[in-house]
């Protein structure tokens, strides 16, 4: 064996087990394991999740709350903020803002990430072109899917369609959209027809920022039942993914019933982002509710899959974050009203195997045979690990130890 965990807590019942590894995958799970290790880590009763995974996040927009500070706080001011920034991005100063979020992830036990990095004619393929280097550099730490990402739109933004496509050419592994900046409703659906088309061509999945609004009215942020049709018409079940949905969460029980049901025909999977979300829309629709997340229980009702993630990390879209999932968990375990045990279990589903199925990842979980990415954290309990938020104690990744921390010692009173 390479490495054994003894003594580990695994589920939701805690079940205590030894965990082995050898050549990077799990090998046996059972108490009681009398191999010899090249090494051995008892973990205490402690408890052992497979590794976090961040399905959207922003990379190159990443820590740049400082550069020019918000005064309003609203989308507007952060796209134009944003859009100020990017235009003079540095290739140095983007692979260190990189390093300091990918630093972080792995720290917070993450061992996979979807990054979204702009491809517009304001940046041009900065954002992909370092994503993809540090995707290599960071490669023995954890694995980072690249989406060539249109921010600015694809037909209001003159040449972006060609760098969406050179961005895929580079190396990006999924194909992203944000039909909703579209001047029309006819050019949202015609966005959303190249972005499918660019998958069919690269084979490649698709990640929409679908909507950001609290408001159904505007139909260009209403386009989930279009892109449904659209997935299962390409055969694409499974294998597009849709970012924020908050205008869904505006809609009437009623009215989003039949879009729920087109996702789940579809499999398309959903990201909440709940600190951009909250942070971004707290404005209440025409009928004075406040409604800043997609629907969560709707959804998961319906058998869609839904995951959460960081999304931006310190920039004008969120002045906070450390990319961590367990804080961001907590955030959406409150704004969700997700309190019953079982609730908040689900909330750890979501950053665990819901968003490994986003990132179509093989291979992931705590089976015999998967892929040793795993944490341990300090808590010996599952049902405290949403509550707790504890320290990563040891993150192994593809059965190589990537961080080790010693356990916190008891306070004298």
């Amino acid at each position: 064996m390479d490495i054994l965990i003894k003594n580990a807590a695994i589920g939701r019942d805690n079940t205590l087990a030894d965990v082995a590894i050898a050549d990077g995958k799990l090998v046996a799970i059972e108490p009681g394991i009398a191999a010899t290790a090249n090494r051995v880590i008892d973990a205490g009763q402690r408890v052992v999740l497979p590794g976090f995974i961040e399905p959207h996040i922003h990379l190159e927009k990443a820590l740049l709350h400082r550069r020019m500070p918000t005064q309003e706080g609203t989308l507007a001011e952060a796209l134009r903020l944003t859009g100020i920034l990017k235009a003079n991005q540095d290739r140095t100063d983007v692979l260190a803002r990189g390093r300091q979020v990918l630093d972080m992830a792995v720290r917070a036990g993450t061992v996979a990430m979807r990054a979204h990095p702009d491809v517009d004619p304001i940046q041009g393929l900065i954002g992909v072109e370092t994503a993809l280097t540090l995707k290599e550099e960071y490669r023995a730490l954890i694995d980072l899917q690249v989406v060539s990402f249109p921010q600015e739109g694809l037909l209001c933004a003159p040449g972006a369609e060609a760098l969406v496509e050179e961005g895929l050419r580079m190396g990006a592994t999924v194909v992203g959209g944000v039909p909703y900046v579209e001047k029309t409703l006819e050019d949202s659906r015609r966005a959303i027809d190249i972005v499918f088309a660019l998958a069919e061509k690269f084979n490649v999945p698709a990640d929409f920022h679908a909507d950001f609004s609290v408001s159904a009215t505007d139909p260009r942020f209403t386009m989930a039942a279009y892109i449904a049709e659209k997935t299962i018409a390409a055969g694409m079940q499974g294998h597009v993914s849709l970012g924020h949905m908050t205008s869904l969460g505006a809609m009437s029980a009623e009215a989003a019933k039949p879009v729920i049901e087109k996702l789940a025909e579809a499999r398309i999977n959903v990201i909440t982002l709940p600190t951009t979300d909250v942070y971004l829309c707290p404005r209440r629709d025409a009928g004075g509710h406040l409604c800043v997340l997609t629907p969560i229980r709707a959804l998961r009702a319906a058998g869609v899959n839904v995951a959460y993630s960081s999304n931006n990390v310190r920039n004008a879209f969120t002045p906070f974050g450390n990319a961590d999932p367990l804080v961001v968990g907590n955030l959406l375990a409150h704004v969700a009203q997700f309190g019953t045990l079982e609730e908040q279990a689900y909330v750890l589903e979501m950053a665990t195997q819901n968003a490994a199925r986003v990132m179509e990842r093989v291979g992931y979980g705590l089976g015999i045979g998967d892929v040793a990415d795993l944490v341990l954290l300090d808590t010996r309990d599952y049902a405290d690990v949403l509550l707790d938020i504890p320290a990563r104690l040891c993150v192994i990744k593809a059965g190589r130890i990537s961080l080790e921390n010693v356990p916190a010692a008891p306070l004298n009173r």
